[in-house]
Formats: structure tokens, C-alpha cells, sequence
């Protein structure tokens, strides 16, 4: 009888060690980190290419004169020029500071009112849909009363971006929080946890993949509002990457212009690639993440 629990218990640790063995093979097998950021990469730059072709086919197709539409090689060579000058980063403090106020204020406002009409059945009822209705309005159709309002200002850009933006992750909580298992906040209350403890430590976490994707959202609606009210609003005293472009088109400057409309571009992809990294980051903390980083 001892021998065959002996062999029993020993059968037992080798498909123990086996299976462990077999993972870390697996993972010693995965991809490696260079392989995967080559993974990642390679489609945008396939992509990137194919665009440039596309435009310089259709430069040479003479569409639209030169001095309308430059090629890739002219746009690019002025950009080098822009980049290394100081219009551009002084355009850039600006930008990024109106961006940066605007949107930390559509978040503040939009959590505090996403969360307000998520647990409060009246406030759902008489602002749920206004929400969703200020979500899809244009952000430029703002512009006229804001102008009426607060003249040509940074209080403009400022009220155009906030209720651009704000909507947006207001709608974000609200889903995030419609979609947690009402089991999840029984068994928090049942351990104790009431108001603000419930949001934070139950709520919060099981709501967090829609507040990101809310808040993503938010910032492209905020991004897009403060690029058009820069465009409008034009202080002559701050220069900004929206007034930079608005005074190569009156000046018919093809290629600064388009220049200045790839750094747009870029700032955008690089915010895009920050959410991108706290989703995965997010996900890979929930265990839904693949090990080989997909």
C-alpha cells in the first residue's frame, strides 16, 4: 500500500513538473520583444508608405499645380526646416497647454457627471439622452456662441473643448458603470464597503476599461474642438499650431501648411499610442491580455 501511494505521489510531481515544463517551454518559445514591437510596426509603416506613394502619384498626375498641392519630397524637406525652428515649439507649448487644461477639465466634469447620473435614477432620466445628444453635436457649431460669449479669448477654446470632450467620458462612466455585475457591488457591501469606499475600491476598477475608452474618445473630441477653435480663434498675441496653419493658408504656403498638418497627425497617433499602452496595461492586469503581448 506505501509503495503505490509512493508511486502514486511520484506519478503525481512528474505531471506536475511535466505541465510546468511545457509552459515555460511555451513561453520560452514566445516571441521575442524586438520581434514583437517589428510585429506592431511594420503594418503602420506599410501603411505610411503606401500613403506617400499614393500622393506622389498624384502629384504626377498633375491634378493640381505644385504650388496647390507639393509633392512628398518638398513638404518633407520644409518640414525639416519647421522642425528645428522655433515657431514650432512655442506653437506646440501653447497647443499643449490649452489641450492639457481643456481636457483635464472635460474630465473632471465628465466623471463627476457620468457618475452622477449612472447611480441616480432622476438624473438619468432628464440627462441621459442630453448627453449623448451634446456628444454628437459638432463641436464647431459651438463656436458662435462661445464667440458671443467670451470674444476672441482662451476662454472660447477653452468652453468649445470642455463641452467637446466632457460627453464624451461622461457617456464612458455611465456605460462602464451600467456593465458592472450588480453581484460585484453586493458581495463589496457585504464586505463592508459603503459610498465613496464602494466606488473607489469596487466600481471604479470593475468600470475602468469603459472610463479609458471614454476617456480616448474624450480626448479625440477635445483634440478636434481646440485644432477648430484655433483655426477661428486667433490670438495675434499666442502663437499656436491652429494659427500657424491658418497663416500658411492665407499666405499660400503649400508646403508649411502640410507640414504642420503631419506634426497634427503625429501628436495624435502618439496620444493614441499612450491609451493604447493603459488599455494593454489594463487588460493584462484583468488576465485577458495574451502572454506573447497580443
Amino acid at each position: 500500500m506505501a509503495s503505490d501511494t509512493l508511486t502514486g505521489s511520484t506519478r503525481t510531481d512528474a505531471e506536475i513538473s511535466g505541465l510546468d515544463a511545457l509552459e515555460t517551454a511555451g513561453r520560452q518559445r514566445g516571441p521575442s520583444r524586438v520581434r514583437r514591437a517589428w510585429s506592431a510596426l511594420w503594418p503602420k509603416l506599410a501603411a505610411l508608405a503606401l500613403a506617400i506613394a499614393f500622393w506622389q502619384v498624384v502629384v504626377w498626375t498633375g491634378w493640381k499645380d505644385p504650388w496647390a498641392l507639393p509633392g512628398p519630397a518638398t513638404v518633407f524637406a520644409d518640414l525639416g526646416h519647421y522642425l528645428v525652428s522655433s515657431a514650432l515649439w512655442d506653437g506646440l507649448a501653447t497647443t499643449g497647454r490649452r489641450a492639457a487644461v481643456g481636457f483635464a477639465a472635460a474630465v473632471a466634469v465628465g466623471l463627476v457627471l457620468g457618475l452622477a447620473v449612472a447611480r441616480v435614477a432622476v438624473l438619468r432620466a432628464a440627462l441621459g439622452s442630453m448627453i449623448t445628444a451634446l456628444q454628437t453635436m459638432p463641436s464647431i457649431a459651438w463656436f458662435p456662441l462661445a464667440i458671443l460669449l467670451f470674444q476672441l479669448s482662451e476662454q472660447a477654446i477653452f468652453f468649445v473643448v470642455v463641452l467637446g470632450a466632457a460627453p464624451s467620458v461622461a457617456n464612458g462612466v455611465i456605460h462602464g458603470v451600467d456593465y458592472v455585475p450588480p453581484l460585484l457591488v453586493r458581495a463589496g457591501r457585504n464586505l463592508g464597503a459603503r459610498g465613496l469606499h464602494l466606488y473607489r475600491y469596487v466600481i471604479a476598477p470593475a468600470a475602468l476599461p469603459a472610463i479609458v475608452a471614454g476617456l480616448k474618445q474624450g480626448w479625440a473630441f477635445a483634440w478636434r474642438s481646440l485644432m477648430a477653435g484655433e483655426l477661428l480663434v486667433v490670438i495675434a498675441t499666442r502663437t499656436s499650431i491652429g494659427a500657424q496653419l491658418t497663416y500658411a493658408r492665407e499666405l499660400n504656403e503649400a508646403p508649411r501648411l502640410m507640414a504642420i498638418m503631419i506634426v497634427i497627425l503625429v501628436v495624435g497617433l502618439l496620444v493614441d499610442a499612450a491609451f493604447g499602452a493603459a488599455d494593454k496595461a489594463i487588460r493584462r492586469r484583468w488576465g485577458v491580455l495574451d502572454q506573447a503581448g497580443n
